[in-house]
């Protein structure tokens, strides 16, 4: 285990404060090494006054299992698990050892014992995120080969229908489909690459990269475009009805804004929500009003007792506990939401919002700042 130098630090500060009314004349601190069949090693990782000299771990060191009366051992213990040890020695010409030193020794062993424990929790989690990592860019490169022999099936069969068919667009949907799965992918590829910290209150990230093409000359109806095919599509496979925007508001036609990227997610992420957790055969829809979006269902409405949970991290509803997901998309599209100056709100049914919507189902209300 690789100690950080942030404990090391606390380690050799922990020494010098050392207070005690009889003189000391040496402290080191040893952390215990595991040893495959054998006794754990006690390394030094501190000492009191420093050297430049490096300490022999204890079991290398003939004149340590020597008894001394000026010597005292204070271990480093986890319950039954010994984590370490503080070794204490007084000047040889001193008599004995004083209750109070005593007391002070035991009390800096227990501070150095948390601090071990603590940094050994740190040193597993970190481990922990490592291999993850490691899992996460070899399922990535796994997973690229596939899409990439997709796509070249997809553009083979583009050639072959032709300029006139009628199944265009369904080839060409396949093709944009796998360009955004690898902009997913590369998203999951930097997942802990960087080490800029996230502090408490700054905007959260993306839950995914929005479909976002080159050209910066975007509208919002241009950003909701594929994900409104793409629901027609899985409707359709699902035998659903489908029913997409009417009316256009003007604010869809404007030049798209930096946060616009967030409201295709948000919107991409509620649409989805609606084909996997609605009821079979409910028809699903999208429509658009001067204050923002709406997302709907015409199945059974939520229970009234999970109506605000379903927003909570983590939370899943007895329906969903039986289907692949998180419990962490509501929260994060609301919390997208509210970073924007907006709010997303349920309301039941959707008839409240727009009368031309069902009155009975589910509706999803992304309500945007304009102006």
């Amino acid at each position: 285990m690789q100690l950080s130098d942030r404990f090391l630090n606390l380690v050799q500060q922990q020494l010098r404060s050392f207070n005690a009314d009889v003189p000391v004349e040496r402290l080191v601190v040893y952390v215990a090494r595991p040893r495959e069949g054998q006794a754990p090693s006690l390394e030094a990782v501190g000492e009191w006054p420093e050297t430049s000299n490096s300490l022999p771990p204890v079991e290398a060191d003939p004149e340590l299992r020597t008894p001394s009366q000026v010597r005292r051992w204070y271990p480093l213990q986890e319950r039954e698990i010994l984590l370490g040890v503080l070794r204490a020695e007084l000047p040889s010409s001193f008599g004995g050892w004083p209750e109070t030193l005593d007391n002070n020794l035991q009390e800096t062993a227990l501070v150095l014992a948390n601090a071990l424990s603590l940094e050994i929790e740190r040193a597993k989690l970190l481990a922990e995120i490592t291999h993850q990592q490691e899992q996460i860019s070899l399922m990535v490169h796994q997973l690229r080969n596939p899409l990439a022999a997709i796509r070249t099936y997809a553009e083979l069969l583009m050639r072959r229908l032709g300029p006139e068919s009628n199944h265009r667009n369904l080839v060409e949907g396949m093709l944009t489909e796998q360009a955004q799965l690898n902009k997913y992918l590369s998203a999951m590829d930097q997942l802990g690459a960087s080490k800029q910290q996230i502090s408490e209150g700054s905007p959260a990230p993306l839950l995914l990269p929005p479909w976002l093409p080159k050209n910066k000359d975007l509208n919002m109806r241009e950003l909701l475009m594929p994900l409104i095919k793409r629901s027609s599509v899985t409707s359709s496979l699902q035998g659903r009805i489908w029913r997409g925007p009417s009316v256009w508001p003007l604010w869809t036609d404007q030049v798209s804004q930096p946060g616009d990227g967030s409201v295709a997610e948000i919107a991409a992420n509620l649409l989805e929500n609606s084909f996997r957790y609605s009821s079979a055969g409910s028809p699903i829809g999208l429509c658009l009003n001067d204050e923002g979006l709406i997302v709907w269902d015409g199945g059974p409405a939520i229970e009234e007792g999970l109506r605000e949970k379903i927003f909570e991290k983590g939370f899943r509803g007895p329906k969903s506990k039986k289907l692949l997901g998180s419990g962490l998309g509501l929260a994060l599209a609301k919390q997208l939401a509210e970073n924007l100056g907006g709010s997303l709100e349920l309301v039941i049914p959707p008839s409240l919002l727009d009368t031309d919507l069902p009155n009975e189902g589910n509706a999803f209300f992304l309500k945007l700042p304009r102006g």
